[in-house]
């Protein structure tokens, strides 16, 4: 089988600038992708941009520009908070100017036209414009959306329609057999129960007068636009080349090991019901998981603009640094429920784990293998209970963070490597070096050789500690490993934490983890 794995974010529109829930997206499913890799997996990151949306018009007419001009001036913030959060992406799809994308949609609806899956019809319905979605009146809350909680609009028009409710039987069938996984299991309870109730074909065009002219034209009928999402959720495969039969496609998708969606629960319908349903209809392998989180809230405040609480995520990662803000993010904040970001939790975390946990190890072993070993580690082949001990809790470490991170919980995951700190500074602390030194200094020939295994067993710890972090805070994780001489490629066996260790040079580096404080 193939190793190749194909993980993606969702194409946010751009509309506006990108806020925090967009940061979390991002860092989960490169977190995702980075362990993937690390694990010795073949691995395609895919994200971008939703730019052919009626949002994105409005926007444009509300600031008085083009709709070109707006979403061409706005991606570059989406792609700029991207580095700035130092995503491993291979690639960044913008659906309104990639012409793999256009063809690609087009030739998608074709398909599924060929299928018999299309017919138009009238249609009158409730429109909101924030979800880019009808809405039944009994899925509103007070007449209101849900997501946004403004009044849908009205909307009459003839429009094409998709069989979706010809799929009902073969959704549940993937559902049930783990074809296509659900992640978390309410999530999976709240799409099978949604499609048990009953599908309704789904209006997939609008009218090109409504669209202002923005969007792919529907093949053969220039009067219409394909559907923001129908057009959107097909840059998953027109991103890997499928219209043109590019390698990429066969290589990360079709014989690909896993084919991984990482979204937002308010889009799991369209990724979990319609997508699927349109990759059935079009003869395509459909994704084998969604993996769906929650939200961002702020001091308990839902994230919102007519709030004024929206958290810009470039001011966050401005004031703390990467580090810190892909820590809160990964280590506090779980990966399916809502979650409450504030930045003096922030603070603290960073302090606690990181800079006085982690960054102490290291400083500390760093220094005392300098002083007393000429920054050499030593080479031991006594082993007491207190180093089989740690040679546990590696492993366990080890077996436990990947464990979690197969089952996408990076939450658990940090806690494990966790674990893993705290377990290596108690075993300096009960090993006390600097009490072996002065009493090998003395001439104690046994002292001396307990802190060559001690300082082997640290520099285990430290390499060990660097690795398990590289899908987490990858920059931290290289100079961890980079006072060892290591590049962190693959995970590797726990079993084989020592080896290769003994005769290297280990340099003290500059902090990894400066001090912060909570800026105003």
């Amino acid at each position: 089988m193939s190793n190749s794995r194909f993980i993606s974010t969702t194409i946010p529109y751009v509309n506006a600038r990108p806020h925090l829930g967009h940061a979390l997206e991002y860092v989960q499913a490169d977190c995702f992708a980075r362990f993937q890799r690390l694990q010795g997996r073949d691995v395609f990151f895919l994200t971008g941009s939703d730019e052919n949306s009626l949002k994105n018009v409005i926007a444009a007419e509300a600031e008085g520009v083009s709709t070109r001009e707006l979403v061409d001036r706005n991606v570059v913030y989406f792609q700029e908070l991207l580095d700035q959060l130092r995503l491993s992406q291979d690639d960044f799809i913008r659906t309104s100017v990639d012409q793999r994308h256009i063809d690609g949609a087009a030739r998608i609806w074709e398909l599924i036209a060929a299928r018999g899956d299309i017919y138009k019809k009238s249609y009158e319905g409730l429109y909101c414009i924030g979800c880019e979605q009808f809405y039944s009146p009994s899925e509103l809350i007070d007449g209101k959306c849900p997501e946004h909680l403004t009044v849908p609009e009205l909307v009459s028009e003839e429009n094409y329609f998709f069989r979706l409710s010809r799929y009902q039987d073969r959704l549940l069938d993937a559902f049930k057999s783990g074809a296509l996984r659900i992640v978390p299991a309410s999530r999976y309870n709240e799409v099978v129960s949604f499609v048990e109730a009953g599908l309704e074909d789904i209006s997939i065009s609008r009218s090109t007068d409504r669209a202002r002219g923005w969007g792919i034209p529907v093949p053969g009928d220039p009067s219409q636009v394909i559907y923001v999402w129908i057009d959107a959720l097909t840059n998953y495969i027109t991103a890997l080349g499928w219209a043109e039969g590019d390698d990429l496609y066969k290589r990360y998708w079709e014989d690909a090991e896993a084919r991984t969606h990482v979204l937002g629960k308010g889009v799991s319908r369209f990724h979990a019901v319609y997508w699927p349903a349109m990759l059935m209809s079009a003869g395509l392998p459909l994704p084998t998981e969604t993996v769906v989180h929650g939200y961002i809230t702020a001091n308990g405040q839902k994230l919102s603009k007519s709030l004024g609480n929206v958290v810009d995520p470039v001011e966050v990662v401005g004031k703390y640094g990467i580090d810190a803000v892909r820590y809160a993010l990964l280590a506090d904040l779980s990966p399916f429920a809502d979650g409450d970001f504030n930045e003096e939790r922030l603070v603290m975390r960073y302090t606690s784990d990181l800079a006085n946990g982690l960054g102490n190890l290291v400083s500390r072993v760093a220094s005392m293998i300098g002083r007393y070993r000429d920054g050499t580690v030593p080479d031991s082949d006594e082993r007491q209970e207190q180093d089989e001990q740690l040679a546990r809790k590696v492993a366990d470490a080890s077996a436990g963070m990947v464990a979690a991170m197969e089952r996408y919980d990076h939450r658990e995951a940090l806690g494990h490597v966790g674990d893993l700190i705290r377990a290596s500074n108690s075993y300096v602390d009960d090993n006390a070096p600097w009490h072996l030194a002065k009493a090998a200094a003395g001439g104690d020939e046994t002292a001396a050789a307990r802190m060559d295994t001690v300082f082997l067993h640290l520099a285990g710890a430290v390499r060990r500690l660097g690795l398990l972090l590289m899908p987490f805070l990858p920059e931290a994780a290289e100079k961890i490993l980079a006072t060892l001489g290591e590049e962190g490629r693959h995970l590797g066996d726990a079993a084989d934490w020592l080896d290769g260790l003994a005769g290297r040079t280990m340099v003290k580096p500059e902090p990894i983890f400066p001090r912060l404080d909570v800026v105003a």
